[in-house]
This record gives C-alpha cells, sequence and structure tokens, in this order.
C-alpha cells in the first residue's frame, strides 16, 4: 500500500505544476447502473456464492456525482460520488455449510453496499484531449444478511467496513463543435491481497448546460475484514444526465 500512495503522489506531485484549469466549474449528475453481481462472501472460513447459490438479482441503483473546479494553482480539484446498491434474493446453501446454516437449507438474502467517494486531482490536460490525474478515499460499509427460512433458522450477518485510498485516472477525447465525446475513468488499488478497482467507459453529448452519458461499469471488490471477506464484482450498463456550469 505505501508503495501505492507513493508513486501516485509522486505523480500528483509532477503534474501539479502542469495542471490547467482556466475557469471555474461546477457540474452534478446522477445516473442509473444495472448491475449483476457475481462471487462470493466468506464469514469465518466458510464461504457462500452470491450468484449460483443465493440467486441475488440484478437491480438498477442511483449513483450522484458532484465535482468542483478552479484555476488557483497547485490546489486540487474535488469529486464526490456517492452509491448506494441493494440486492436481494432466494436460493440455497450449496455443498457446504454456511456460519452455521446448513447446506441445502432454503435461505433468502439482502445485501446492501454503500460508497462515499472523495477524490482530489488535477486537470493535466484540458482541450480536446482531457486527463485527470488524482486521489480518491474510498469509505465503503457493505452486509449480507442470509436467514435459513426454516421455523427458528439461524440468520448470519457478514460485515465489511473500511477507507481505502485509491488511484484516480480520467481520460475523454472531445470531437470539436459536435458536443460528442468518448471517455473511460476509474480507480484503483491493490495491496497486502486486497484489491479494488472501479471503471466506467462511456460515450458522451453535451448541449448548453445538459449532458447526457450511457456507457459501462465495472467495479471489483476483494476485501477482507478480519474474519469477514467479500470478493464481489458488479458490472452493466448505465445512463446519466448531469448539468455543468
Amino acid at each position: 500500500m505505501r508503495k501505492l500512495m507513493v508513486a501516485v503522489g509522486g505523480s500528483l506531485v509532477l503534474a501539479a505544476p502542469l495542471a490547467n484549469a482556466d475557469i471555474l466549474g461546477v457540474g452534478a449528475n446522477v445516473s442509473y447502473w444495472d448491475s449483476d453481481f457475481s462471487g462470493e462472501v466468506v464469514n469465518k472460513g466458510s464461504a457462500v456464492d452470491i450468484e449460483n447459490d443465493l440467486n441475488m438479482d440484478s437491480d438498477s441503483n442511483a449513483n450522484f456525482t458532484a465535482y468542483f473546479e478552479h484555476p488557483v494553482p497547485l490546489l486540487p480539484n474535488v469529486r464526490v460520488n456517492y452509491i448506494s446498491i441493494s440486492q436481494s434474493g432466494s436460493g440455497q446453501v450449496g455443498l457446504e455449510e454456511f456460519d452455521g446454516i446448513l447446506p441445502g437449507a432454503d435461505v433468502k438474502s439482502d445485501l446492501d453496499l454503500d460508497q462515499l467517494d472523495a477524490t482530489f486531482y488535477y486537470e493535466v490536460l484540458d482541450n480536446w484531449v482531457n486527463l485527470d490525474l488524482g486521489l480518491t478515499a474510498r469509505k465503503f460499509d457493505g452486509e449480507l444478511v442470509v436467514r435459513d427460512t426454516a421455523v427458528g433458522g439461524r440468520v448470519s450477518t457478514t460485515t465489511v467496513d473500511a477507507v481505502v485510498p485509491m488511484g484516480y485516472l480520467a481520460a475523454r477525447f472531445d470531437l470539436p463543435f459536435t458536443g460528442v465525446s468518448v471517455g473511460a475513468d476509474g480507480n484503483f488499488v491493490s495491496y497486502s491481497g486486497d484489491s479494488l478497482h472501479d471503471v466506467n467507459v462511456y460515450g458522451q453529448f453535451e448541449i448548453a448546460m445538459l449532458q447526457l452519458r450511457a456507457g459501462y461499469r465495472e467495479m471489483a471488490i476483494d476485501y477482507e475484514d478480519d474474519d469477514d471477506k467479500l470478493d464481489v464484482e458488479l458490472s452493466g450498463p448505465f445512463a446519466s444526465v448531469g448539468f455543468t456550469f
């Protein structure tokens, strides 16, 4: 982790004198992400597959983003992002016991995952080619509740709670005089056996202050918190509408 932070931090120090922001800018958008779940959750050494065992349904999740950009030299711009993900399903525990729930037991499950990002970044390029480089502090809380549907059945709760530093990179290519652009942005980190990445690619159309965007997003979390572990991937298309000032 320290090597990653030193490398990204060093890149930011080098990028700061090159940052290019000519005017004050404020923007916000709301997006809807139709994501599918895959992977597993581990509780005290026992694992359950959230797709094949718990039959988690795909769902549309709301995502909110706001940013503030300024022309003050050396000070980073700020971007805030929040997403709340909720999934539920009915299935059966697999061939092995899961946290006291017997193999083959019918279960109902609920998974909640909340994420709040604070990103500090510099605009290294700001013309028809746009490039941002920065650091993100991600606060995420995950909870999986699995209920044995039998009368008096066991209820298992798995929780993961962390604040994780991540690298941030965003690139966009504008087709001049059309309002059309394509781009990608992402957060990433890998250390001590844990890894997270959150990447999206998109096409965008902008007219006046209105910004319309559609694309594909993939997020993977492999994180261990004491005896609980979350190793899941979410992916699917998204669409957003936003305003810039």
